[in-house]
């Protein structure tokens, strides 16, 4: 399905600044399809007559009119929450020609809002339809289709003619360009809902109405009594009164005077408020708060901090344990008088040191992700370190790891280290070379073919290449039969634990080149190694 934006250029001669309008008032107007308990269709003028196809219906020409429209084009939807739909089906990217809907035609050339007295039953159901023009500054980019569905009419209660009157207010304001309010960007993922709580404010800032879940929130947050005439800012000022200097006073936030999000606290409970303040025919008659309590997502966010700064203390913890046990191994390795014990303990120090490194990253990350080039190349300048000083070799690094989860990032950073010290001590030993590590990411088709869970069919996988120019493999090197340990742990991690491949390889300008592929989109458990 086309996208807003894609219509809009496609088929109108609109500005960029008109979409970004377009896109304000759609991202906000669930607000008035609840309100209304109405579905809404947003109808912008075509282009030019060649852009109507034929099916669309005869075109009505009217060289009388300036600015005839020759047809319209829907470019976004909205049903309500709150009551029926009135259209189940999909009418996002429908062409008409003008004539088709006369209700559009007239709020298009009469600048006003128009209503339908009696109900059309053309699908089946009774829908009255009213049409609402839209505007920005004094430029009109369209025209609301607002259609109710009728068939479950009833008395309405005294919350339905709130929400009606609110719907009737805000509807005036785009007609008159005071809607979506400029500049306002509420936080449209959370930000409270009709349903969720609803308070009518006059002019003054006192309460007309208070839904019945609004008038449970304010319960929840200390204020037992009625909310009907009473200063809203006034009331909740006093009940979240901590002693404690707040952004700007709550009596003016709260007063309906200018559009904004709160968020306030007592007892416990923690609500969200949003102020719209209703502008008709330029004089402020009120406002409508919507408020929503929060209490319960607040706590799971609280909770979820405090989880993710105690997983980074722990990763922190266990990099200072290692390191603590690095310094002992090297300690260890000082007193020892025999050289392979000694290379021995040297070997497991450069072991521990690659999973420090790891936890030293994941200590200062918000979750289990790590920018992984940061790593390689700690653990590369490490390898370099330990050359021989009179053939000292520089590796470096080609390309990127990129982003990887931390059961990746543990067994590769080791690998890495492992393939890297091999190199250095029998494939460059006692020569000057070159050692190189070379990494990229690629996305391989057919991946759920194989049982992978790769999005569209694809496996994204990473290659890491560590080459070297030294003496070569040996004629009857097998990494499966080797007895190097430090092999055989590079082998059990990227086969066994990370589902990956290991290939040997030598290269034709002499040297050795090893490959490691490993699946990013795989369950890395640990597991026997697989042959």
């Amino acid at each position: 399905m086309p996208t807003l934006s894609d219509l809009v250029r496609d088929h109108t001669d609109l500005t960029d600044t008109d979409l970004e309008w377009l896109h304000a008032l759609v991202s906000d107007w669930q607000l008035l399809a609840d309100l209304s308990f109405a579905d809404l269709l947003l109808w912008v003028p075509l282009r030019s007559p060649d852009a109507l196809p034929a099916e669309a219906g005869p075109r009505r020409r009217d060289p009388g009119i300036p600015g005839a429209v020759h047809g319209w084009v829907a470019i976004a939807q909205m049903r309500p929450t709150t009551g029926p739909t009135a259209y189940p089906e999909d009418l996002v990217g429908k062409v008409v020609a003008s004539g088709r809907r006369g209700l559009i035609d007239v709020a298009w050339r009469e600048r006003r809002i128009v209503r339908e007295g009696d109900p059309e039953w053309g699908s089946g159901i009774p829908v009255r339809e009213e049409s609402i023009p839209v505007r920005r500054g004094v430029k009109l980019l369209g025209v609301i289709q607002r259609s109710t569905n009728l068939s479950s009419a009833r008395t309405p209660s005294r919350l339905e003619l709130t929400y009606l009157q609110s719907a009737s207010d805000l509807a005036q304001m785009i007609a008159e360009g005071r809607f979506p309010v400029p500049g306002e960007e509420p936080n449209l993922v959370r930000s409270p809902r009709v349903g969720d709580g609803l308070i009518r404010l006059d002019r003054a800032g006192r309460v007309t109405y208070a839904s019945p879940n609004a008038q449970s929130a304010y319960r929840r947050l200390g204020f037992p009594a009625d909310l009907v005439g009473e200063s809203l800012g006034a009331v909740t000022t006093q009940l979240c009164d901590t002693g404690e200097p707040l952004e700007e006073a709550l009596t003016a936030l709260l007063s309906g005077r200018a559009p904004r999000e709160v968020e306030v606290e007592a007892r416990g409970s923690v609500m969200q408020l949003r102020t719209i303040p209703l502008v008709v025919g330029g004089t402020r008659i009120g406002a409508v708060v919507l408020c929503r309590d929060v209490t319960e997502l607040r706590w799971r966010d609280r909770e979820l901090l405090t989880k993710d700064a105690t997983i980074r203390e722990i990763h922190h913890r266990v990099k200072n344990n290692l390191q603590t046990v690095a310094a002992l191994l090297r300690l260890q390795a000082r007193r020892l008088q025999i050289p392979e014990g000694r290379a021995a303990l040297d070997e497991a120090v450069r072991r521990v040191g690659s999973i420090a490194i790891v936890h030293e990253t994941l200590s200062h990350t918000p979750d289990e992700l790590i920018d992984f080039d940061d790593i390689a190349d700690r653990v590369i300048m490490m390898a370099g370190e330990v050359s021989m000083p009179e053939t000292r070799v520089t590796p470096k690094r080609t390309g990127s790891f990129g982003v990887l989860p931390a059961e990746v990032a543990t067994p590769l950073a080791m690998a890495l280290t492992e393939l890297l010290q091999n190199a250095l001590e029998h494939g460059l030993a006692n020569r000057f070379g070159t050692l190189e590590v070379v990494a990229h990411r690629y996305e391989e088709h057919g991946g759920r073919d194989r049982g992978r869970d790769g999005p569209d069919g694809e496996d994204r996988r990473l290659v890491v290449v560590v080459s070297d120019d030294g003496v070569g493999l040996p004629a009857d090197f097998d990494v499966e039969s080797t007895d190097s340990l430090g092999l055989q742990i590079v082998r059990t991690l990227i086969v066994g634990e990370l589902g990956g491949k290991l290939d040997f390889r030598r290269r034709p300008s002499g040297g050795t080149e090893v490959v490691v592929d490993v699946p990013l989109d795989h369950d890395h458990r640990p597991g026997p190694p697989r042959r």
